[in-house]
Order: C-alpha cells, then structure tokens, then sequence
C-alpha cells in the first residue's frame, strides 16, 4: 500500500536547482534511510514533502487520513514555553477533536434537529470518540510524565523555560513530542545530532521496533545500518532507490559506478573512431555516402554522461609555536550559570594531551568548555592556564547570518584576497554556489565546514571542538579525523560517536562523574 507518492518534482532556490524531475514512494512498513551529500537538497525535500516549502512543479499525494510527525533539525521552541507545554501541544489535534465533539453535543440538543442530521452527528461523533480513546486522550498526564521519564526531562524540571535548554536536550524534547504525537509516519531530520549514547540507543531500539513507515535522514552509518531496509540516494539532483541497508546499497551504487564508467569509456572510444571517419571520409566521393551514415549514427547516439563528482573536502589544521607544558588546571572547579551543574572538578591537562569528554546531553560539557576558555564565569574554583597557548574552538551551535560565505571569511581573515578566500573555501568541499550564498541558506553540514575553515587558516596549538561531527556527511567526518589525527597540538573533544573519537584520542572523561545532573 503506497503512502506517499511524489512524481516529477523540481526545486531550487533562486539559479540554484536543488533537485530536478525526482519520483519517490513510500510503503507502507517501509524504513527508508535518505541519504546524500551535504547540500543536496534532503531536508529541503523533506520540507517539500510536508508543505512547508512550495515545489516550483510536481505532484505529492498522500493516502487519505495519515498524519505525519515531523522531526525537523532547524525547528525553534518558543521563549516562554515550558518543557511540558511543549509536551503537552502534542495532544493538540486530539483537544481540536474534543472541541469538536462538544459542538456534536450542543447541536444535537436542538429540539428542531432532523433524524437524518441527529444519525450523521451520532456517527461523526462515534468516530471522534474512538480516536480520542485509541489516542489515550485521557491519560494525557500520566503519558507526558512517562516519556518524560524516559527521556531524563523530569529531572531538568518541566516547568523550565524551553530556550534554557542545550542542543541535546532540546532535541529530546521535540522527539518526546513527536512520540506522544504517534503519528502514522515519522519524518526525522538527523535526529541524533546532540543526542547522547543513551538515548541514540534508546531511538534505535525504538525505530527497530516501530511497525508503521519512516524516513531518517542521519550520516550515522550505524545507526543506519540497524534501522532502515530501504535507501534512498540524493545526488546530482536525482533521487535513487536502493534495496538494503547503507552497506549494501554501497555495493550496489559502487558496481552501478564501475558498470556506468566502463559503458561511458566504451562509448567515447565508438564516438572518437565515429568522428574520425567522417573526417577523413565526408569530402570523398567514394566514402561520403558511409560517413554521412555514421554521422548520421553519432547525431542519434544517447551519449552518456557521468555524474559530477562533489568536491571532497581537504582538511588541514595549521599548528602555532609549541605551547607551555601546562595547558589547564581545573581546582574546586564549579560549573554552572544560577546553580551548579558541577561537583567541584580537579583537572589537569598538559601539552600533546588528546582528550574527548563524555556524558549526557544537559551536565554541564559545553558549560565546562566555556569556562575553561574564561567565557562564562565559574560558580566558584579557578582555571589556570600555561603559556603561548593559540586556542581555536569549535563551537557546537553558531546562529547562521545574511553575509555570503565568501564575505563571513573574509570578514575573519581581511588579509586573504579574493582568490584566496574562494581557494580556502573550496578546499572544505564547499562549491562556487555555497561560497555565493547567505550563511543562513547553507545546510548544516555546509555551515560546520564554514567553521571548519575559518579554525583551520588560523595557527592554533590547542583545540576545543564541541560535537563537530553534527551535520557533517560521511566524506568530510572521514576527513576530518584524517586532519586531526596529524594534528600536532593538544585536543580536547566533545563527541557522541565512538566509531569517530576512538584512536583519535588517549583519554576518556565520563563528565557524569562530577556533573549534579546525572
């Protein structure tokens, strides 16, 4: 049974196509992994899909009555929401029907109302009833308590503020929305970005098990592997469809590649030899009648043609003068902003260090780099730092802005020329179109190598990076822990994903050691 049926659909933004004449379907019991290249237009298709975005042609038809819950990377929480408002807003729809059945009672108290109308308001608000019931509309309290649970909201307090909330802690929250919601099909947009081990297994088991139809867009290779058995292929502004898991769509896509490569050379081989006989033979009285024949076979030929490599990123970190021995004391460190987050930590780093720090989203990790770097003061304790220290920090979330990308850079390095700019750019695997565009147009993935690249031309011997990996595809986080495993200064590292941290690092810190949030 299809679900979703998309024919013929175009987009772009402006005289940039994002993708152009795409088909897709969704079946029913389907789990679909959307797969592609930073900037490639996934989560642009997925705003197609649920009309957020108007497609320039195209035909989207969804099956009758299906309610799609959609777990968006850019969505906001309003100021002034509480955890649990939010939680709450996912019954919505039910408090909509409610409304509605009320309106059924009040109409059929109408002393002049006719059977015929009493019949079809009887019926309409049988329906209502069934679907409030099979929703647990009248458990709506204990429900928001027992996700919250789950999820490890309760013990932030629902009564908090949404916009006090980290990156993963915020995720958790719309993804605990999204659950209470049960819609029919999901729709998540890189949903364990900022999500901790736990609660990335927690989601894992749960897809495993979920019975009805989703589509997932993550560059967890993993995590995709244990969840999808459909691949869907965005490149080149086409869209590809794939039997399989990641690692078996690989194989295909690879043979598909080696098998297009070979017919295209084969090919090329014919139409060099097709034009050097009518060359050589169109001016000949004896000989014009077969070339113009082979013209004629080169003017009908379906020329293949290979699709454009995306520019793969190049990493490369420039290394400052050695540093002091001593890169940080941490003494009686407290953490936090009101209220501590931390017991008091003991710490000590030291020069050629590599180190990730690990825990659950909300204990302080981030609260931790900043104020070791002297961004947000501690609650008590001190911080002592060593000499010529070069520091460049990665920061895990960064507000995207209307300068070009071009102009973002060279805001930072007024030096470089224009060329050299472009050049530097380019080689984070950011195209001419992306060097063009506002920041606040680009992917996720296309603004992290933005950041990536004003870090990388700036000497540093130290490096703080917060979940750098979020939003980055396959190509570029492969390259990056190439970069930072020749990396010669200090790391310190906040990262979720062991298959990226490990044999990058020497150290593990468990931050749930002295974290009050644990």
């Amino acid at each position: 049974m299809s679900i979703l049926n998309v024919e013929h659909l175009s987009h772009g933004f402006g005289d940039r196509a994002i993708f152009d004449d795409v088909s897709f379907r969704l079946l029913k019991g389907e789990h679909i992994g959307l797969i592609g290249a930073n900037g490639e237009g996934k989560s642009t298709f997925m705003s197609v899909i649920t009309d957020k975005l108007m497609p320039d042609s195209g035909k989207i038809e969804w099956a009758k009555n299906v309610r799609v819950g959609y777990l968006d990377q850019h969505a906001n929480l309003t100021a002034g929401q509480s955890i649990s408002d939010v939680l709450r807003s996912a019954f919505d729809f039910l408090l909509e029907q409610e409304s509605r059945m009320n309106d059924i009672c009040t109409e059929l108290s109408d002393p002049d109302i006719t059977e015929d109308k009493m019949t079809e308001l009887m019926e309409e608000m049988g329906n209502i009833q069934d679907n409030l019931d099979s929703h647990d509309f009248y458990l709506i309290d204990s429900k928001v308590e027992e996700i919250a649970r789950a999820f490890e909201l309760t013990e932030l307090g629902l009564d908090r503020d949404v916009t006090e909330l980290s990156g993963g802690q915020r995720t958790k929250v719309l993804l605990a929305k999204l659950l209470l919601e049960k819609p029919d099909i999901l729709l998540l947009d890189e949903p364990t970005n900022y999500l901790d081990v736990q609660h990335i297994e927690w989601l894992k088991r749960y897809l495993q098990e979920y019975e009805n139809a989703f589509v997932l867009i993550s560059h967890d290779i993993p995590f995709l592997n244990s969840v999808i058995n459909i691949i869907y292929h965005m490149d080149n502004q086409k869209l590809e469809r794939y039997v399989g898991d990641y690692d078996q769509y690989m194989q295909v896509y690879e043979m598909k590649k080696a098998q297009l490569e070979a017919a295209y050379n084969k090919q090329q081989q014919e139409i060099s030899e097709l034009k050097d006989f009518v060359a050589r033979n169109k001016s000949r009285v004896a000989t014009r009648n077969m070339a113009m024949s082979r013209q004629k076979k080169l003017d009908k030929m379906d020329v293949i043609e290979l699709s454009k490599d995306k520019p793969k990123p190049e990493f490369m970190f420039k290394t400052a003068r050695a540093s002091g021995k001593l890169i940080f004391e941490a003494k009686n460190l407290v953490i936090g902003y009101d209220e501590p987050l931390s017991k008091p930590i003991h710490m000590y780093v030291e020069r050629g260090d590599r180190i990730v720090l690990k825990g659950a989203n909300g204990i302080g990790k981030t609260t931790l780099f900043k104020s070791i770097l002297g961004q947000v003061k501690p609650i008590s304790g001190t911080v002592e730092t060593g000499d010529y220290q070069y520091i460049g920090y990665f920061e895990q979330e960064v507000a995207g802005n209307t300068k070009t990308c071009l102009e973002d850079l060279w805001d930072e390095f007024p030096s470089f020329t224009n060329q050299e700019c472009r050049a530097a750019l380019a080689k984070c695997g950011l195209t001419t179109k992306n060097i063009e565009s506002q920041v606040r147009v680009l992917s996720g993935g296309e603004q992290a190598k933005l950041r990536l690249c004003k870090l990388m031309n700036r000497e540093s011997n130290i490096l703080f990076l917060d979940e750098p990996t979020n939003h980055l595809d396959v190509d570029a986080k492969e390259e990056l822990k190439r970069a930072l495993g020749e990396y010669k200064g200090t790391l310190i590292l906040i990262c979720h994903e062991p298959e990226f941290y490990e044999g990058l690092v020497n150290s593990v810190l468990d931050c749930s050691e002295w974290s009050l949030r644990v």
